[in-house]
């Protein structure tokens, strides 16, 4: 659902994939290869949002702001599940986890990572590289090189999902059965526990 609002008409670019069960309103920008899930409210009524290119917005997550202010999601941010980003920037190749929350003028460095559940409030600034974790937040560490690969890759899995929605999303109507010769989906990703394991 996308909507214009006071003037304002989203510019969407035409390899993002804007989820039909999401809504994008008023003074929004969407660059390239932008995944938008259902549920996500990107509401640019009272400001801008500017969502730059390789970014994603997954299922549910809130992004809107104080008015008159910007809010943006720099190359590659990556908003988990449930997120709400309110008037904050966040840096390039970020990954925020699910239901973290980001107040007003919070200022996110490239390369950080926020843990899940995290709560950051209105005014702080977060250097790069930070790993953040908790409610209220706390900076526990640097952002090791292997994480931030981690991170890169799994962000690379989104940045691919837009193409592939596009080229097969489709409404279909259930099937009544599991058929014998259904096919099982390879695992494209390891999680960050898997992947320490494995080295």
């Amino acid at each position: 659902m996308i909507y214009s609002f006071n003037g304002f008409i989203p510019v969407v670019h035409e390899s993002a994939f804007v989820h039909p069960q999401a809504t994008v309103t008023g003074n929004v920008i969407i660059g390239r290869n932008v995944y938008i899930g259902p549920g996500a409210a990107i509401r640019g009524d009272w400001g801008q949002i500017i969502i730059e290119d390789n970014c994603n917005v997954q299922e549910n997550c809130t992004v809107h702001m104080f008015p008159g202010t910007t809010t943006r999601l720099k190359e590659m941010a990556h908003i988990g599940h449930g997120a709400i980003i309110h008037g904050a920037t966040v840096g390039r190749n970020v990954l925020v986890g699910m239901n973290a929350v980001l107040m007003d003028r919070v200022e996110i460095g490239d390369e950080c990572i926020i843990g899940a559940l995290s709560f950051i409030k209105a005014d702080e600034v977060i250097p790069p590289r930070s790993l953040v974790v908790g409610n209220p937040h706390k900076i526990i560490r640097q952002v090791s090189d292997d994480m931030l690969r981690w991170k890169t890759e799994g962000t690379h899995v989104y940045m691919q999902l837009p193409a592939d929605l596009h080229a097969t999303l489709q409404p279909c109507e259930p099937l009544r059965e599991v058929p014998a010769d259904r096919q099982v989906q390879q695992a494209s990703y390891q999680t960050w526990n898997e992947r320490k394991t494995e080295s």
